[in-house]
Order: structure tokens, then C-alpha cells, then sequence
């Protein structure tokens, strides 16, 4: 499995630019700025392009899951509207995929080399396809690890992400957002695969409401760029992050980029890119 800190593009859709045309080039010029040339991909519908691009698994295998998403099969006028086809957006890239029937949402994979930490909800989207054993030997399969741990879906968070939950430090441990530092059964499932959890945690007067967001950050092979509220736990989260990968602050690897009007719909900077090696 290619992990994230391996990766050497980013790619955004060109929605983000017309949705937000003051932070998407505060983002775009920060990358620059650290010798990443942002990408742009057509053919989207929504800027969340981590959900419906495929995952890397090594050099040349894509893996192009269904993109068929509850929260874009709602009751509400104009969902489907939103829904972004994979295959016509690769196509456009000139990106051979593999494709596969596992529904998923790439925001719900966060990937280390041996192993991918998906919520529950991967259980409930394949329940007509896949057992629960049947599912976890298919993703085993399709993206080449020996380890799959299935977390408790935040009934708080309707999408059902893992990527605002945890993320992998290296592969032998992940690194936990503060609200789940008391929840056992999610730590005894990263435990019990010999995964340390290492925790994100803020000492201010008042919480801001937004401070979830700091572990949905970007990673490639030499840069780190994380969300900026303008909270008091900005500071404590930029530094927390630092000795979590000592090897990118040593090189000044880890810079914070302010986007809160994104962030007001419900996803950060991991859910607006997409990242691969090429």
C-alpha cells in the first residue's frame, strides 16, 4: 500500500477555486511555496476529492471503489446532483483503475503499508454483498494488507470518516483525536492489531468547536499542512504535531494554512485532495 507519506502530487477539484476563491489560492500558494505544484481535477461535482478518487496501492494499481455514498442518496433535494463519477474524472487524468464492487468512501480509508483503519459504516454499505469476515478478506485482497481494523462509527459524524478519528504516525502507530481518547472499544481494536495510539489533546479555557479538524491534515513525502482556526489550540496542535514527525519539523515540514469557510462544510484539508506517487 503507497502511504501517504510517500506521496509526491496533490490534486484538488477545480470546484474548490470557484467556491473559494480567497483560501484555495492561500492554499495553493503555501504548497507552491514548498515546491508542490498543485493539480486540478475535471469531471467533479463536489470539492471533497479524497471520497471519490481511487486508492493508490502501489506504482500502477489504482483501486476505483464504488462511490455511492449514503449522504448523496438523501431525502434532500439535489443529493445525487453532488455525486462525482470516478472513471469519468480518471479518464480526464489518463488514469488506468482497477475497478472494484466494495463501496466505499476514501475518506473512510486511512492507510499505513500494512494496514487500512475503516468505521463500521464500510460494514453496513457491503452488508448485502459481504459478511462482515467476507468484507474484511476482500479489502485484505484488494489493497494488499495484512491488517484491517474496523472502528465504532461517531454517530456524531454522518459521513462516517475515519480520517477525522485517526491517522497513522507510522506503521506501527496512529495518532488519536482528543474525542476519542476515553472510547475503549475503539482503542482496543487499534490495540488488539499491536497498534500504539498516541493522542492529540488541547488545555484551553473553551474548546473550539472546529478543533477535530487538525487531524485532517495533509501529508505528502515533505510536507504536512494543517488547518489554522485562529483558536487558542492552534499553537498547542502546531507544536503537538511537531514531535509526532520530528522528521518533517526538523526541515520545517509543517505548516498551518488557514480555511475555516471549508471547514464550515464539514471537511479539511485531507478530505479536499488527493494525493499520489508518481
Amino acid at each position: 500500500m503507497i502511504t501517504d507519506k510517500e506521496t509526491n502530487s496533490v490534486y484538488f477539484s477545480r470546484k474548490l477555486q470557484e467556491q473559494f476563491p480567497e483560501t484555495a489560492p492561500c492554499i495553493f500558494n503555501t504548497l507552491k511555496s514548498y515546491g508542490v505544484e498543485p493539480q486540478f481535477l475535471d469531471c467533479t461535482k463536489d470539492i471533497w476529492a479524497r471520497d471519490y478518487m481511487p486508492i493508490q496501492v502501489s506504482a500502477d494499481r489504482f483501486i476505483e471503489y464504488r462511490y455511492d455514498p449514503d449522504y448523496l442518496q438523501g431525502e434532500y433535494k439535489g443529493a445525487r446532483d453532488l455525486k462525482t463519477y470516478p472513471d469519468m474524472v480518471c479518464d480526464k487524468l489518463g488514469l488506468k483503475t482497477e475497478k472494484s464492487d466494495l463501496i466505499l468512501d476514501g475518506g473512510n480509508v486511512v492507510k499505513s503499508s500494512n494496514c487500512i483503519i475503516l468505521t463500521e459504516k464500510a460494514v453496513r454499505e457491503n452488508r448485502l454483498f459481504y459478511s462482515k469476515a467476507e468484507l474484511i478478506a476482500k479489502l485484505q485482497k484488494t489493497f494488499e494488507v495484512d491488517k484491517v481494523v474496523l472502528i465504532p462509527w461517531d454517530i456524531r459524524e454522518s459521513f462516517g470518516h475515519a480520517d477525522g478519528m485517526v491517522r497513522f504516525i507510522d506503521d506501527d502507530t496512529v495518532l488519536v483525536n482528543w474525542h476519542y481518547k476515553t472510547e475503549q472499544v475503539l482503542l482496543n481494536r487499534l490495540k488488539s492489531c499491536g497498534l500504539k495510539c498516541e493522542f492529540l489533546n488541547y488545555k484551553v479555557q473553551k474548546q473550539d468547536k472546529n478543533n477535530w479538524t487538525y487531524i485532517n491534515f495533509l501529508q505528502t513525502k515533505d510536507l504536512i499542512l494543517i488547518p489554522k482556526l485562529n483558536a487558542d489550540e492552534d499553537d498547542q496542535a502546531l507544536t503537538q504535531m511537531s514531535s509526532f514527525f520530528p522528521n518533517y519539523k526538523k526541515n520545517n515540514r509543517i505548516v498551518q494554512v488557514e480555511m475555516n469557510d471549508v471547514i464550515a462544510k464539514g471537511g479539511a484539508l485531507n478530505c479536499i485532495t488527493w494525493t499520489r506517487k508518481i
